[in-house]
């Protein structure tokens, strides 16, 4: 069943530091959808960790200016910027800007995990444990 998703009425998931998550269309949304979306809102300064992910994820960068370290290498990012990240590579996403950073992200999975390289715990996405 076709469905519209109002951004303002999405309750932010808090990440930490004042980073804000916001499911768009997932599993809650569809029984059948193969694929997990959303944006997170980054304060100035402020990142993800070092992570990597059960599955391929896609990241936007809608407003802002990002540093991004995909698999070892550095880039710089800007609006309208996209990066992509394999199943498995580590990344993170960083606010390099005086301003927020928003980035739209798509996972290829329903179900998806977030592995903290520092640690090597894994967490289901969105959840208690899934914090910056």
């Amino acid at each position: 069943m076709p469905t519209v998703i109002t951004y303002k009425n999405i309750t932010p998931f808090q990440r930490g530091d004042g980073v804000e998550t916001r499911l768009l269309v997932g599993k809650a949304v569809s029984e059948t959808v193969p694929f997990t979306t959303g944006t997170t809102v980054f304060p100035a300064g402020c990142s993800a960790p070092m992570h990597y992910h059960n599955c391929d994820e896609q990241v936007t960068i809608l407003e802002g200016e990002a540093e991004a370290s995909i698999g070892g290498v550095v880039h710089n990012l800007v609006e309208g910027d996209t990066a992509f990240a394999e199943a498995g590579s580590p990344h993170y996403f960083r606010n390099r800007g005086n301003d927020r950073l928003v980035i739209l992200w798509v996972y290829g999975a329903r179900d998806v995990t977030r592995t903290f390289v520092e640690t090597g715990e894994t967490v289901p996405h969105l959840s208690t444990g899934d914090k910056v």
